[in-house]
């Protein structure tokens, strides 16, 4: 989580594992895509400075964020998964609940896919009460959320990899 105190890319690179060998899979959300598609961007482009092939990076675009639970639930299903799974979203709240609803559907569905799987699911989606607050979670101030969710990936493939 980004605040005053952490951006969500200040991270060491040396620290970083290598992701060398290892598929990964990012479904992205088209809604609010001047935010997700720069997660993603940085997510990408964090999995090849820690050794991912771009021939092992594959990316699948969903209309929003509620897709992102079929999409990864789908790819985690494939017969030969990838070693993870990256969902990246922005959730806004808006005027009515619906954020509620979207929000917590996607967090808990996307949770109950990492005890259901033996594959990885990172929730890479920012739930924000203004666009400006993505933004700077987006490559703004705070970082970016993508780079955070791919090294986040990178860590469970190193510890926990089958």
């Amino acid at each position: 989580m980004a605040t005053i105190y952490k951006n969500l890319s200040d991270h060491d690179q040396e620290t970083i594992p290598s992701g060398k060998g290892h598929k990964f899979a990012i479904v992205v959300s088209e809604w609010n895509s001047n935010v997700t598609f720069s997660m993603a961007d940085a997510a990408v482009q964090q999995l090849k400075r820690s050794g991912v092939e771009e021939n092992d990076i594959s990316v699948h675009y969903v209309a929003g964020s509620f897709e992102l639970i079929y999409a990864s639930t789908a790819i985690a299903k494939h017969p030969t998964p990838p070693s993870a799974i990256i969902a990246i979203g922005c959730i806004v709240r808006g005027e009515t609940p619906h954020f509620d609803y979207i929000s917590e559907a996607v967090a808990v569905n996307i949770g109950k896919l990492n005890v259901d799987y033996n594959t990885p699911v990172i929730l890479g989606v920012l739930t924000t009460d203004t666009m400006q607050q993505a933004l700077d979670r987006s490559g703004g101030k705070h970082g970016n959320k993508g780079d955070e969710a791919a090294v986040t990936a990178l860590k469970l493939v190193k510890e926990f990899a089958l």
